[in-house]
């Protein structure tokens, strides 16, 4: 091989290592995502609560849950579709809002009921909405799931602010509101075991039984039924006195659908940890699941409630799997192209120096076909052949090549030893006659 073509394959293996290096620094540069910020609801509300136990479990995969309040559901869809905004993950409430596909947001899974709760005050026994007509009544704060769920149900009912007083009020106003008697009923939503919840459902106020929640639900798909037993505030006070029949929204832990699969699956883990015990309305092992048509389900859940944490995850820490799987997997492609370019610069290299010698074994293959269909040569023909033989031989004997190639330039010398010899026995066989 001439210098310039090695100083010319040498170039271009430079200029491919330093393309690959710069590939795989692009690739590897740190990208390890440390914190997670959540919008939940108010300080004291359920979603706070869901995003205070699952803090310390994340802490402990060395992940930092930045927690930020708002005024609940709506604010935190609000706050997700913002692509602006810091927030990559959120509860939303089931039927507060209208998912559009630019949203580009996915659920993680389903992780608890919400119950939505109807207290009041009178002597009468209430358990249609529409009794509810011409009262002043207590709907939830803007921004909040509640106070949409509210308007809609009402809605239904016929209840308007046409024909009644409808207030917007947090929980705390509400119930000052029902116990001094400027409120006649109020929506809430939250666990039973609340501080909230407790204190409505130990009070003098009466806990609205929906008769008609079966044909709520199916009118308001979002929406499920289901039963507060009787006694299970107080068993010895008999609390409440029979079976309560509520309606309740799902919560919804919604994600980008940007964020980081690593950091999917520590979610689903809290969530499992955080959500999968019995309560008063689900057995054990309901929540968290996929039973939702919200958002567009993320892949990492699916795969997750389908066979559990993939293989990396469940053995190798987060960080150290999303590695793996992330990056160097992305990798493979760029590899494989790199080892079939060095695979192929040998048989390149071998190729070329084959084509340089068959050249010469065509030259002495045409000039043996010659000789041997020329039954009569003159002497000038012969004469002509020995030039041309020799001419190969010089020729052959010019080529620079590896030593490794020294057998096949040894085999054309061969070749052209055996051609001037025919070449010689044509000519005795001349100077005979």
């Amino acid at each position: 091989m001439s210098r310039k073509r090695r100083r010319i394959l040498i170039a271009a293996a430079i200029v491919l290592l330093v393309a690959f290096g710069w590939m795989l620094a692009l690739v590897l540069q740190p990208a390890f995502q440390r914190t997670i910020v959540i919008t939940t609801g108010a300080d004291n509300g359920i979603y706070r609560g869901f995003a205070d136990r699952y803090a310390p479990l994340l802490k402990r995969e060395g992940i930092k849950l930045d927690i930020r309040s708002s005024s609940g559901s709506v604010e935190n869809y609000e706050r997700l579709t913002d692509p602006n905004s810091a927030y990559e993950v959120g509860f939303i409430q089931s039927g507060t809002t209208n998912p559009q596909e630019t949203d580009n947001l996915q659920t993680i899974a389903a992780v608890s009921y919400e119950p939505i709760w109807v207290f009041y005050r009178g002597d009468a026994t209430i358990d249609r909405l529409s009794q509810l007509r011409g009262k002043r009544i207590s709907l939830g704060v803007p921004g909040s799931g509640l106070l949409n769920v509210s308007q809609v149900l009402l809605g239904y009912s016929g209840i308007t602010s046409q024909n009644s007083t409808l207030l917007q009020m947090d929980a705390n106003a509400a119930y000052q509101g029902l116990e001094s008697g400027r409120v006649d009923a109020a929506f809430f939503i939250g666990r039973p075991d609340a501080d909230m919840q407790r204190t409505l459902l130990t009070s003098n106020l009466k806990l609205m039984s929906f008769a008609q929640a079966d044909a709520l639900v199916q009118k308001f798909p979002s929406l499920s039924k289901i039963v507060l037993p009787r006694a299970s505030t107080s068993v010895a006070d008999d609390l409440p006195p029979h079976d309560v029949t509520l309606l309740a929204a799902t919560a919804l832990l919604v994600s980008r659908d940007t964020l980081h699969p690593a950091l999917a699956y520590l979610l689903l883990d809290a969530a499992r940890t955080v959500h999968g015990g019995e309560d008063y309305f689900t057995p054990l092992g309901t929540f968290p699941n996929l039973r939702t048509e919200e958002f567009p389900i993320s892949d990492e859940s699916i795969r997750y409630f389908k066979s559990g944490r993939p293989f990396l995850y469940r053995y190798l820490p987060f960080w150290l799997a999303s590695l793996i799987e992330r990056r160097f997997l992305i990798l493979l492609p760029f590899m494989a192209l790199l080892i079939g370019v060095l695979q192929a610069l040998p048989r390149t290299l071998e190729a070329r120096i084959k084509k340089r010698l068959v050249v010469w074994y065509r030259e002495i293959k045409a000039l043996e076909d010659e000789v041997w269909k020329t039954p009569h040569p003159t002497r000038a023909q012969i004469a002509q052949w020995n030039d041309d033989i020799e001419s190969i031989d010089a020729n052959a004997s010019q080529i620079r090549i590896p030593y490794r190639y020294f057998q096949d330039v040894y085999a054309l010398k061969q070749a052209i030893g055996i051609v001037r010899d025919r070449i010689a026995h044509v000519a005795e066989r001349i100077d005979r006659k």
